[in-house]
């Protein structure tokens, strides 16, 4: 069984995966971090020098190579759902979970680490709002095709739990 988290950026995708694959004895996978080191880039790096076409074809086949992988949770980028039908295919091959997440809480959240987040530097608080609510719109059939959807501003460790008791008892 492998869990794919989903949602827009600052959704805490990687911070409930950490948490809740260590309470449940579960591999943990940042898909991000996995391209960072087979590249030897930053993202940012790879869009930035090789382009974003190049990266959402490497991030489309690492995605798949996870294909088989057991007790698994799988932190997918904001965009990953978006490319290559790799939501589709995330949703016949383990189970989605779409963290989402208000605009204003992202926008919160996203300040905390703009100056870690290139394509957002130069951004003022109005302008990534609007950028966020946008990119929301442009992701939301996506995202919502997630078989299962946690807002993100009531996460607990106790959420996943009850998520995953359930899902094993259908398997």
């Amino acid at each position: 069984m492998i869990f794919f988290l989903i949602g827009f950026m600052g959704s805490g995708k990687t911070h409930w995966g950490k948490i809740w694959s260590q309470t449940h004895g579960c591999t943990f996978i940042d898909l991000d971090e996995h391209i960072e080191k087979k590249e030897g880039q930053t993202v940012a790096d790879i869009f930035e020098h090789k382009g974003e076409k190049y990266f959402r074809k490497i991030e489309a086949e690492t995605l798949r190579s996870f294909k088989g992988l057991n007790n698994t949770i799988v932190a997918c980028g904001g965009g990953t759902p978006c490319f290559y039908e790799n939501m589709q295919w995330m949703n016949e091959y383990g189970i989605t979970i779409y963290l989402s997440t208000s605009s204003p809480k992202i926008l919160e959240r996203v300040l905390l680490e703009q100056e870690k987040r290139p394509l957002l530097k130069k951004m003022n608080p109005a302008e990534l709002l609007f950028f966020i609510e946008q990119k929301l719109k442009e992701r939301a059939p996506f995202y919502n095709a997630a078989k299962h959807i946690l807002p993100s501003e009531n996460l607990s460790n106790q959420t996943f739990g009850n998520l995953f008791s359930k899902v094993q008892s259908s398997f």
